[in-house]
């Protein structure tokens, strides 16, 4: 069965509090793990929320601040170490190039080469990854390069029973329609997918880290099923969101609603702020966004919504 859930590692932004690690996000995505920006303490993180290394198929990284990279060296020395077969594809600020250099390498030990770097760039779309999951980045608005990545899985179609029963479609036939797109009955009858099926669109989750606001955040979570997004400070602090390059838990509702997400989840807290003041990151981001809305916490698991039908 497949399972696609949001494992939370790290919920805080440069300094981490006694509640709330350095950044960490691993997404199980059926067959695929995808590991976004690893902070200090990563390891720890995975380790009590049951992830192995063998977990990780894919690792993606915003931009080349402290905590959001600098659990890179030990998530790699444990790919190392523990004898990852597969391929791990690293995305990255292609200029950021030295820095991955010196995380890729950061001490002495048993290298691999199942560990792929995939540096990014540009100021269009980036389309990286697999046939059944896309991954899109697009460069954001912080104080140094920073990228946001979206996963898509491809558009399909639902099958429908009463149509394919109305047709004569049967048995083996309904996977040779759905492979082919057309199929012959029987009875010499050409049935096309259409048919028997409408559009289903694939689910979509979004994940926009340090950033102001700007379009391309937007973009990237365009009827996104689940956008994870920093929201560093509150509205008393917005001036300081706008002098570093950050968003608000507002701002970050705005994002969301503007966007046509489905469902929210705030983190990048700073901390600044302690447990009080939780619920006021909700109140401020349900001002613009009225969907769900989740502010996230260490060692959470969040589901996937399903596929809105």
């Amino acid at each position: 069965m497949s399972v696609r859930e949001l494992v939370v590692l790290g919920t805080s932004s440069a300094v981490p509090t006694r509640r709330r690690n350095h950044n960490g996000y691993f997404l199980r995505w059926d067959t695929h793990g995808v590991l976004f920006d690893p902070g200090e303490g990563t390891q720890r993180q995975m380790r009590l929320a049951g992830l192995a290394a063998t977990d990780i198929t894919r690792i993606c990284v915003t931009h080349f601040h402290g905590d959001h990279c600098l659990g890179l060296p030990g998530t790699i020395q444990r790919i190392a170490r523990d004898r990852v077969p597969h391929t791990v594809r690293v995305a990255y600020p292609a200029d950021g190039q030295s820095y991955w250099r010196r995380l890729r390498h950061a001490t002495a030990f048993h290298d691999t080469d199942v560990v792929l770097p995939q540096p990014v760039g540009g100021t269009g779309s980036c389309l990286l990854g697999e046939s059944d999951l896309r991954v899109t980045a697009l460069p954001l608005r912080h104080s140094t390069t920073a990228y946001g990545y979206r996963l898509a899985e491809p558009d399909g179609w639902r099958m429908l029973p009463e149509r394919l029963a109305a047709h004569g479609v049967r048995g083996p036939m309904v996977g040779e329609l759905q492979r082919r797109g057309s199929v012959t009955t029987a009875q010499g009858r050409r049935v096309e997918l259409a048919d028997c099926a409408r559009p289903r669109r694939g689910q979509v989750m979004a994940f926009v880290m340090d950033t102001a606001e700007c379009e391309e955040a937007v973009e990237l979570a365009r009827g996104a099923d689940m956008l994870v997004i920093e929201s560093t400070y509150l509205d008393t602090e917005e001036h300081l969101a706008r002098a570093y390059g950050h968003l608000t838990a507002r701002q970050a509702g705005r994002v969301a609603a503007r966007a046509g997400a489905r469902t929210l989840v705030l983190t990048h807290i700073s901390e600044r702020y302690e447990d009080r003041d939780d619920a006021r990151f909700l109140a401020e981001a349900a001002a613009e966004f009225d969907g769900p809305l989740t502010l996230a916490q260490d060692l959470q698991r969040l589901p996937v919504p399903p596929r809105d039908s």
